[in-house]
């Protein structure tokens, strides 16, 4: 890869290492020189989560350093240990991806809650409207 094109994988790197605050520093430069690069760099951050999770560098820090040594972190020298560690965080992730799962199930339930409770709503106030006036009681109704 040529100097070239590393450039946006340096700099997306290096903005990582120093946080949210520096991606958002980064937006706002770019609105302010040319409003295209903020906009893209909005775009990006949304894209990729950047904005909302909080997790730049440390995310990338997990992601890069996760399963032993077939997944990238460094050996301590002691296999019961290394595979220890690997098995832990195999655990640990597929505890949050069931955890992320789980806190999906409950958005989903809580809107079908509230769509429900709109369409009973909805439902009972078309249902009112469409009762007719009763007549008024006593009387002919001849003056």
């Amino acid at each position: 890869m040529t100097a070239i094109a590393a450039w946006p994988s340096r700099a997306e790197s290096w903005l990582d290492e120093r946080g949210k605050w520096a991606w958002i520093a980064a937006m706002i430069l770019g609105f302010i020189f040319f409003w295209p690069v903020g906009l893209a760099l909005l775009g990006y951050m949304i894209w990729s989560k950047r904005m909302f999770s909080g997790r730049c560098a440390h995310r990338r820090a997990f992601d890069s350093h996760r399963y032993g040594a077939r997944h990238g972190f460094r050996s301590s020298g002691n296999s019961a240990f290394d595979a220890y560690k690997a098995d832990t965080l195999d655990r640990l992730e597929r505890e949050q991806e069931e955890f992320e799962a789980f806190l999906k199930r409950l958005r989903d339930s809580k809107d079908k809650a509230e769509f429900d409770t709109y369409m009973q709503d909805r439902a009972r106030t078309a249902t009112d409207d469409e009762t007719p006036p009763e007549a008024p009681k006593g009387g002919s109704g001849a003056y």
